[in-house]
């Protein structure tokens, strides 16, 4: 099938580009830049040349293909003050998609993520997040609209992905964990540590998304979640014995000083389970754990200078 595929050359999209193809897809990538553009066409992969913003280049390339995963966010703006518009710019994406996927029976599958569903113990693909008008909860929101689509005769899909999706060349959460380590001399948690992060695999997402654009029924909401929860003190001990520092709780308090932007994540216990997932699309995670990953020491090589 022809794959519109947004976010084509970032973190998870790079990653779901081969999966597809080597599926035996033909996948059409979105491209806002030179260099994307360079990296889709490399990967095998045709380009449309455009971002989010651009509604009409979204809507042509969704009506020429069988099917449209959406992964591209404005994570440029949102982790820089301004996530409110990261998430209405990405709900006028989804809206274009279903106005175009209405009536055909075609999948949209989308990104979101799992932290914040539930407290206190392990979330579900059931459970549907608070819409409470807060910045991530318009985010929400998204996901819940694209379920509302499968009534349209959308075959739609929701991806709840892990607060990390780990692998060999990573710059997100974790990259910069070690990054404040180093910056700090010490490698910290907030508290006792003891708060929990679900984790996948990039290349175990990659599949997820796959098979969500194949035969994920509509209304369907999968868990991208290798790991239940990998405790946040166990990540910063990791990280203290490859660079050789001193691991140490920070208080709650300190933690915004401390973590910057990163605090009012890293203090989260967002356990969650994928097993509806696995017995709906028989997903299996088979590549290395979170722990594990950090260990093969590719986080840990020094930057550039």
């Amino acid at each position: 099938m022809r794959v519109f595929v947004t976010g084509a050359s970032g973190w998870i999209g790079s990653a779901v580009v081969p999966e597809l193809i080597d599926a035996g897809h033909q996948v059409v990538g979105l491209a806002r830049s030179d260099a994307s553009a360079a990296a889709l066409t490399a990967a095998g992969a045709d380009v449309v040349r455009g971002t989010v913003d651009d509604l009409d280049a979204l809507r042509d390339a969704a009506a020429a293909s069988d099917g449209v995963i959406h992964l591209a966010f404005k994570h440029d703006i949102a982790f820089t003050g301004d996530f409110l518009g990261a998430a209405e710019a990405d709900r006028r994406a989804v809206d274009a998609f279903g106005d175009v996927l209405a009536g055909t029976g075609r999948p949209l599958v989308i990104a979101s993520g799992v932290a914040g569903l539930a407290t206190g113990r392990v979330a579900t693909e059931q459970d549907r997040p608070t819409i409470d008008g807060s910045p991530t909860s318009v985010r929400a929101a998204t996901s819940q609209a694209v379920l509302a689509l499968a009534p349209r005769d959308v075959r739609a899909s929701v991806v709840r992905l892990s607060p990390t999706c780990h692998g060999e060349g990573d710059n997100g959460f974790m990259a910069s964990l070690v990054a404040m380590a180093r910056a700090h001399g010490v490698s910290g948690y907030i508290g006792d540590g003891a708060n929990r992060w679900p984790a996948v695999h990039r290349l175990d997402a990659a599949k997820l998304f796959r098979l969500a654009f194949e035969k994920a029924p509509a209304g369907s909401v999968l868990h991208g979640v290798a790991e239940e929860g990998v405790a946040i003190r166990d990540v910063a001990e990791v990280i203290g014995r490859h660079l050789d520092l001193p691991v140490s709780s920070v208080a709650p308090e300190d933690a915004a000083e401390h973590f910057s932007w990163l605090s009012g994540f890293l203090g989260l216990d967002a356990p969650a389970s994928h097993t509806l997932t696995g017995e709906l699309l028989g997903w299996r995670p088979t590549h290395p754990g979170l722990i594990e990953d950090l260990d093969k020491g590719h986080y840990f090589v020094a930057p550039a200078a």
